[in-house]
């Protein structure tokens, strides 16, 4: 089996999932302000401030990063 390099558009979503992880477990107070700071949409400022608000969906999308890594190299066109 020859794993495939990941696209571009894999890799860019497992950092992001990465980034929002670590945020939601170390800085969840002051990442919060700041997703509110920067002037999303509201639909999209509520949801990424209730995903960072779960522990759980922080160890997810922690977990969530490598998997989709993973998955990007073994499948093509991911």
């Amino acid at each position: 089996m020859r794993p495939n390099p990941p696209r571009m558009v894999t890799v860019v979503l497992a950092v992001a999932l990465l980034v929002i992880g670590l945020a939601a477990i170390f800085y969840q107070g002051p990442a919060i302000d700041l997703i509110r700071g920067i002037g999303l949409p509201d639909d999209i400022e509520r949801q990424v401030a209730s995903l960072m608000g779960e522990q759980i969906a922080a160890w997810a999308a922690l977990a969530a990063a490598p998997i989709l890594l993973i998955i990007g190299s073994l499948v093509r066109d991911i």
